[in-house]
């Protein structure tokens, strides 16, 4: 076994054939990484080798170079079969060997990959070709259609052997090295070795030479590590922060499903940024072509899944963020493996869910390297980026200079006519470059907790009270209200108040461990226009009000103050929120994250009885004053005003009066009048 570091060499020291060694100049190359150094002359000596090593530390060239010094170019038929894991990375393998045979002419190499369609596979095949790059699932496809010959290999690559197992290869594999001639040469790299890949090494490798390149930290030491503890704020609106005040040029972003990859995608593109999704149910095309926009800067940002990124090299990546953390410590060396590589620097940054702690030592222990916390950029640091990045546009502009005379004429124009300063016709035109977009951030845009997102003044004026009522005072903010665990600390008005018996029994409370679970509280049916919904995070998880609030306010579009009551039990929470809401949106918040749970919302009544809640008739409840509270704003295809009938009509008022016939609220955008909308 070779695990020692080697002698400072030159690839002109390994015995490459001289054309490789010309391709290799032409791109810069000049010494050989360790894995290249220990691997390369036991391959040219015809022996098998079993490769550990972490992704990104050249191990395409490790097996590529030597093949191609050793090819036969007058015969046609494939003479290398090269096995991935995955598409990309195949292309990513196929485009090193093309690359490196740059002045060997009349060499030929075909990647073969599911997804694609068969006839150029076909065409190519029949043609030949003296390499084979492909994915085990079309590989052994062309095996059992007779249209892939491998009886003429005599060179067999095992690429990242332990993502092939993780991905359910290993039998297809199997098949595939026994449809190969006893003689050919294998060469097997994985970043780990689980015994089913110790016992494919056993068993098809003819007394191989190890290699284990233990290197010090298994990611790149020139990655800046660091990470965000998610609290408060919601994610979406710390990654925007983020994006806004980071120097970046392409970047990438890890979720956990496909479904995320659009869904984030399609909200950062709503925000003004240049993002694109990436995953698995794509078409083989379309991915290939959000991969090429990335190299070639039409696209900045690309969102995707673990799998869809794997195999990705491209050099102008310098950021990965992880927002949603891996579970598996290897799936985040693999992510922030695409950043970094070949010697670039590279930041790789990750959001930590206060319960999802324990996966970031885990990360720091397999890593041996630490992540350092981070803090968010501030409204000042954003602001600061904005102003920059408005003035460098004026600066552009000014440098066309022929274009701006028209422009010129217009404002000279409009100051003689309306007697208005250049510097005010100025600052007009460039709101209306900006368009619809704030230039800068206020103090409330990005609120980090809850209470400061509820605590603003309610409108003065609200559509939907009668003309006949006064007008309410201002309702506290949330903050001020006494939460779950402050009614024992602080006095309770008189109708809140617990009998005599409940009070004494306080006094001599047993320890926890000797208390009985406590049941949840009987709660009180929900203010009119309102329903009470059960979503699947608690105390349990480490949830807070605002991360709750923030969540559904941002999925849904609902200024966080037309959101009800909040109380968080020990692994659910019951919410308050508009009635009729509608079935996309429902959908929406079922898959919505926080904390690390899903919320898998579902209306009270559907759900557990667990959270039951006290049908009071609304007239017999006592809060110790006259409700005065205008009905809260209601989801879209809900009518403004009156009691909710079933068949969507307004009901007659309370007293006879009729209901005014208001509008359908919608989503996203402000309400006229006052009126809340989602």
């Amino acid at each position: 076994m070779s695990d020692e570091p080697v002698v400072s060499l030159s690839f002109r020291d390994l015995a490459l054939s001289p054309e490789v060694l010309a391709a290799l100049e032409s791109v810069g190359y000049e010494t050989p990484s360790p894995i290249q150094a220990q691997t390369i002359p036991h391959l040219l000596d015809g022996r098998d080798v079993l490769g550990q090593a972490q992704t990104g530390t050249g191990k395409t060239a490790a097996f590529a170079l030597p093949i191609l010094s050793r090819l036969e170019l007058s015969n046609r038929p494939p003479q290398a079969l090269v096995l991935a894991p995955t598409r990309e990375l195949a292309i990513q393998v196929a485009e090193a060997f093309h690359r490196y045979a740059s002045h060997r002419r009349g060499f030929h190499v075909l990647p073969i990959y599911g997804g694609q369609a068969y006839g150029p596979q076909l065409a190519a095949l029949r043609r030949g070709v003296h390499v084979v790059v492909g994915t085990p699932g079309r590989v052994l496809d062309h095996l059992k259609r007779g249209t892939l010959d491998l009886s003429g290999i005599r060179y067999l690559v095992l690429d990242e052997a332990d993502e092939m197992l993780k991905m359910g290869f290993i039998e297809d594999i199997e098949t595939i090295l026994k449809s190969t001639p006893d003689s050919r040469q294998v060469a097997l790299f994985s970043a780990t070795m689980p015994p089913p890949i110790r016992r494919i090494a056993q068993t098809y490798l003819q007394e191989p030479v190890e290699v284990r390149i233990a290197a010090r930290t298994t990611t790149a030491t020139n990655v800046r590590q660091r990470y965000w503890l998610v609290a408060g704020m919601h994610k979406l609106d710390a990654l925007t922060r983020i994006l806004e005040a980071e120097t970046f040029d392409g970047m990438l972003i890890f979720v956990r499903t496909k479904a995320e990859t659009v869904e984030l995608a399609d909200k950062l593109s709503a925000r003004g940024f240049n993002a694109t999704a990436l995953n698995g149910d794509m078409e083989q095309k379309s991915r290939e072509r959000v991969i090429a926009k990335l190299k070639n800067s039409e696209i900045d940002i690309v969102v995707a899944t673990d799998i869809a990124a794997r195999g990705i090299d491209v050099e102008r990546v310098g950021h990965v963020v992880n927002y949603d953390i891996p579970t598996d410590p290897e799936s985040y060396v693999h992510r922030i493996g695409r950043t970094g590589r070949a010697g670039r620097s590279g930041e790789a940054i990750l959001f930590v869910a206060p319960r999802e702690r324990h996966l970031l030592r885990l990360i720091e222990r397999v890593t041996r390297q630490p992540v350092t916390p981070m803090e968010l950029p501030s409204v000042d640091s954003v602001n600061e980026q904005r102003l920059a990045r408005f003035k460098q546009k004026i600066t552009e502009a000014l440098a066309d200079d022929g274009s701006l005379e028209p422009f010129r004429a217009l404002v000279r124009a409009y100051e003689q006519e309306h007697g208005i300063s250049a510097v005010d016709i100025a600052a007009a035109l460039g709101r209306l470059a900006q368009g619809e977009t704030p230039l800068l951030l206020t103090a409330d845009k990005h609120k980090t907790h809850a209470g400061e997102m509820r605590d603003k003044a309610r409108p003065g004026t609200n559509p939907f009270a009668s003309e006949s009522r006064s007008q309410p005072p201002p309702r506290a903010g949330r903050d001020e209200r006494p939460t779950r665990d402050a009614y024992a600390e602080q006095p309770r008005p008189a109708s809140f108040e617990r009998p005599a018996s409940a009070r004494a029994a306080m006094t001599e409370r047993p320890e926890r461990s000797e208390r009985p679970a406590r049941a949840p509280r009987p709660r009180s049916a929900p203010e009119a226009g309102m329903e009470t919904y059960r979503i699947a995070v608690g105390h349990a998880h480490n949830v807070k009000p605002g991360n709750i609030v923030g969540a559904i306010a941002n999925e849904a579009g609902l200024d966080s103050e037309h959101i009800g009551r909040v109380d968080i039990h020990d692994d659910y929470s019951l919410i308050d929120l508009p009635e009729g809401m509608p079935k996309k949106i429902f959908r929406d918040l079922q898959k919505v994250w926080v904390c690390g749970q899903q919320l898998q919302i579902s209306r009270l009544a559907e759900s557990d009885t667990s959270g039951s809640v006290s049908r009071v008739p609304a007239a017999k409840r006592d809060f110790g004053k006259p409700r005065e509270f205008a009905p809260k704003g209601r989801f879209a295809g809900t009518k403004s005003d009156g009691p909710r009938k079933f068949d969507g009509r307004p009901g007659p008022r309370p007293g006879g009066k009729p209901a005014h016939g208001g509008g359908k609220p919608h989503f996203g955008k402000p309400p006229a009048k006052g009126k809340p909308r989602f």
